[in-house]
């Protein structure tokens, strides 16, 4: 049977405390929901503190790497796809969710949104700031939503994947 795989992304030595606190909730939160969490698997930022929720919560994590040896996984990534891709990854990223959140929010992170909504994906911002919000919001109203905190984004998720 296959599985809903949730891509979280955001921001890696950029992302801030308040990031890595959701990101770590959310990564939990996904995992108690027996979804898959699909993250850049990076040992940083919010790549890390998801990765870290969700496997502490006895989730199945995969990190798609953006380095040819795999030598930057989080330690929490189960699964690593080592693409040597650098940044390009992101469309892996995005094509490989059911649906896109964004902890935070950087330059890598706004590319995945940008690709998100560009391929019909429905994608999810918490805490990514009201510039963030307005221009997402402008571009693909149908598809950007915004969250409060996880508990939201978790609802929010469920109703997308009806």
């Amino acid at each position: 049977m296959r599985k809903t795989i949730i891509g979280v992304m955001g921001p890696g030595a950029g992302a801030t405390e308040k990031d890595k606190k959701n990101a770590y909730e959310l990564g939990k939160a996904i995992a108690q929901k027996g979804w898959v969490l699909l993250s850049g698997g990076r040992y940083q930022g919010v790549m890390d503190a998801v990765s870290h929720g969700a496997q502490d919560a006895g989730g199945l994590v995969v990190g798609i790497l953006p380095s040819k040896d795999g030598s930057d996984a989080s330690k929490a990534v189960d699964i690593r796809i080592v693409t040597a891709m650098g940044g390009a990854r992101n469309v892996i990223n995005v094509l490989s969710s059911d649906v896109v959140v964004t902890c935070g929010m950087g330059a890598g992170t706004s590319s995945e949104v940008g690709h998100s909504v560009k391929v019909g994906k429905p994608t999810i911002l918490l805490g990514t700031g009201k510039k963030a919000e307005a221009f997402f919001k402008e571009i693909a109203p149908e598809l950007v939503y915004t969250a409060k905190n996880v508990n939201e984004t978790i609802d929010l998720i469920k109703k997308l994947l009806k």
